[in-house]
């Protein structure tokens, strides 16, 4: 069993999401996808849409795809932190591999993030190319820290769309 995780705000949910999921369910043989939305990113300020709109939204745009589920977990692991995420994730499924995918953006501002060098430990990083952050993330504090067996990095064609460009509008 390959379960990705997907996590975020999804200020508002958009086709880059799905795209990017969907690359990375085809790249990594997911038989399973998880978009665990948030309710506040600890870097951002607050949220434009409420979380119930978040997620419902969320909900239509993966609704054709089966193998995706969006899930709100904050109450249930009460932590924002990412790597306190992926080890519940991984209790609840002991004998699933974990990818954790994050955009090149990310990968940039990782070492900032609790516990960042301990999420090898419960998930490979699936880092997914995002337009005009590749050569920054490769020269990132994290990608020169990590160990190259705990990080992957997949190239693809970008969709240039973004949450906060979104909101923009």
């Amino acid at each position: 069993m390959k379960i990705g995780i997907l996590g975020g705000t999804f200020d508002p949910p958009h086709a880059g999401h799905l795209h990017i999921s969907k690359i990375a369910q085809k790249k990594l043989n997911l038989n399973k996808l998880l978009w665990v939305i948030t309710k506040q990113n600890p870097f951002k300020k607050k949220p434009y849409l409420s979380i119930d709109l978040r997620i419902k939204l969320s909900k239509e745009i993966i609704k054709s795809n089966k193998k995706f589920f969006v899930k709100y977990l904050d109450d249930k692991i009460r932590s924002k932190n990412t790597y306190n995420l992926l080890r519940y994730i991984k209790r609840k499924n002991r004998k699933a591999k974990i990818y954790f995918l994050i955009g090149s953006d990310n990968l940039i501002s990782l070492h900032k993030w609790n516990n960042w060098k301990k999420i090898p430990h419960v998930a490979k990083i699936v880092v997914l190319s995002r337009q005009g952050y590749s050569a920054k993330a490769f020269r990132s504090v994290a990608a020169r820290k990590l160990n190259k067996k705990d990080w992957i990095y997949i190239n693809s064609k970008n969709v240039n769309i973004s949450s906060s460009l979104i909101r923009k509008f």
